[in-house]
């Protein structure tokens, strides 16, 4: 496990190794157990002596590698008695084991020599403990079923647990020890702050019907551990609620983990949590800000809709709270949110629809006396949204020429390309009539139609493009009416390619019909390029329809399931 070790053949005392050593390190890195045998038969002293720069012995290197028929080879070789040799460290061969999760590897050492369950390692470690930090799991569990520990020792398994999502373990050690809801880590943390911390537990799988069908197949690759994560992160939750609450912890109870949890999203924990008890919502932490006022502070939708939806006669309560700056839930909104959360939408336009639809949401459910309502510094909500929005709204401005002045351009070439082929037209026309020869032929009305098609889209993607250009970009013309543009311009560009491709496919097979590979092999050339310029402009697209049209059922009062 070269993560553990790195070999040099200087030590840190200066010295060199001698050959025979680096050889035994290689051999047990890679396996080789012949090659070990003929140096270990050459000098016992091998079995005991430092091969690497920390210390390691030759069991310390086969064991971080995962060696098992070398390691299974060399416990015939070594006595009970050292199995306990340290690195400087402080770790036996039997902790690097554990660390690398080889469960078959402690296994037989265990048989050798049952102290090294007891064993400690460096930094006072249990080597059960190691296993947890590590995030193995399967090994913990192993562990514990062999080992007796102190209640000390069970806490701090307990919240390494925790904190290496291992949530099997964590329960098991709740049963035998509920105190364990009580208890705090070393930096005052409870169990249920370090659960609303973590919203990734608590997400589940995602991915669409079709994805979830694939995983299911097997020797397809899935992440399990989150899988399993997102399932007995929840039941750990219900469990530390039941205790606490026969406990009498709830009673008057610390709920910073609940404001933690709205901080960070994690919804499923706070829908958890407040379906129990729903008479905490309106609790205030010490900005006297309720969890409705951090979800939008932080926007969190989902969040949002589930307090909305619970607060039903202290809504109006908890909209008319200002917090030390007279700021009330309107100044709070109109405040730039952490980047982070500002960054889920790309594209410096599209974040400021995103900041629009917010603030529009907060402003509707606000008393009409309040929207005007001034600050401490003498701002009304509006007034505080233009100057802290003013940055994002000049970026935002500068992103949508950029985008539109590069598509015009494309749009521009496609039209010029497109006219100039509509009077060119495949076979020629007829000197008398001035008819085009191949009038008749099915591949020429395809030509006819897809080309005309072509030109009426490209050129209405230029006017869409231009409209942007010139547009007076004020606040609220991110809202709607310059992502609806960039849409229309988008679609019709991508419309007017893939027409104009067609046109030029029909033409070259009325033109090349006797020699049809090479009009073949230049479709497939032209229709590739078409194609990869559609594909690498489709997020833009993509993203554009999205925060524009689906940002509609952002703020729907959603039913909160609580289960």
């Amino acid at each position: 496990m070269t993560i553990y070790f790195r070999y040099f053949n200087l030590g840190e005392n200066g010295k060199f190794y001698a050959p025979e050593r680096v050889a035994l390190y290689k051999a047990a890195l890679e396996g080789e157990w012949a090659t070990a045998e003929v140096l270990l038969r050459q000098d016992r002293s091998l079995l005991r002596g430092e091969i690497a720069k920390n210390g390691e012995t030759v069991l310390h290197i086969a064991a971080g590698a995962k060696q098992i028929g070398f390691v299974k080879k060399l416990l015939e070789w070594i006595e009970p008695r050292d199995l306990t040799l340290k690195d400087r460290n402080g770790n036996s061969a039997f902790c690097f084991a554990v660390a690398a999760g080889a469960i078959e590897i402690a296994e037989n050492m265990l048989k050798r020599n049952g102290e090294l369950l007891a064993t400690r390692g460096g930094q006072d470690m249990t080597p059960i403990y190691i296993a947890a930090i590590f995030g193995y799991g399967d090994m913990a569990l192993y562990l514990y079923r062999k080992v007796d520990l102190h209640d000390k020792d069970k806490a701090s398994l307990f919240f390494a647990c925790l904190y290496t999502a291992l949530y099997d373990l964590a329960m098991v050690l709740l049963e035998d020890l509920p105190d364990l809801a009580m208890a705090r880590d070393e930096n005052q943390d409870t169990a249920l702050q370090i659960l609303a911390r973590q919203p990734s537990s608590f997400a589940g799988r995602k991915g669409g019907l079709l994805k979830r069908l694939i995983s299911s197949f097997p020797g397809v690759k899935n992440n399990h551990k989150t899988d399993s994560a997102s399932t007995k992160a929840p039941e750990l939750a219900k469990r530390l609620l039941d205790i606490l609450s026969e406990k009498g912890e709830l009673e008057d109870p610390n709920l910073n983990f609940m404001f933690d949890a709205a901080k960070l999203g994690n919804f499923k924990f706070l829908n958890l949590f407040i379906s129990r008890y729903p008479n905490f919502v309106d609790k205030l932490d010490e900005n006297k800000y309720s969890i409705f006022h951090i979800a939008v502070i932080h926007r969190h939708a989902d969040i949002f809709r589930l307090i909305f939806g619970i607060l039903d006669l202290n809504r109006e309560v908890m909209t008319i709270l200002v917090d030390k700056d007279e700021n009330n839930i309107l100044h709070l909104v109109a405040k730039l949110p952490d980047p982070s959360r500002l960054s889920i939408v790309s594209g410096s336009a599209l974040q400021m629809q995103r900041e629009l639809l917010w603030f529009k949401e907060i402003e509707k459910v606000v008393k009409p006396s309040y929207r005007k309502k001034k600050n401490s510094s003498g701002k009304t909500p509006q007034e505080l949204f233009t100057e802290k929005h003013k940055g994002l709204l000049r970026d935002g401005e500068s992103w949508m020429k950029k985008t539109a002045s590069s598509c015009m351009l494309v749009a521009t070439i496609v039209t010029s390309v497109i006219f100039a082929a509509a009077f060119s037209v495949p076979g020629g026309y007829e000197d008398k009539t001035g008819i085009p020869n191949l009038l008749k032929d099915n591949l020429f009305q395809v030509f006819s139609i897809s080309n005309a098609i072509a030109l009426s889209s490209s050129i209405i993607s230029v006017l869409m493009f231009l409209s942007i250009i010139t547009s007076r970009y004020r606040e609220d013309d991110f809202l709607r009416s310059l992502p609806l543009k960039l849409i229309v311009g988008l679609l019709s560009l991508y419309v007017s390619l893939v027409t104009m491709m067609i046109a030029f496919i029909t033409s070259f097979l009325l033109a090349y019909h006797d020699t049809l590979n090479f009009a073949t092999i230049t479709t497939i050339l032209m229709s590739v390029v078409a194609t990869l310029f559609v594909r690498l402009q489709y997020p833009l697209l993509r993203d554009t329809f999205y925060s524009t049209y689906d940002s509609g059922f952002l703020f729907k009062s959603g039913t909160a399931i609580f289960k």
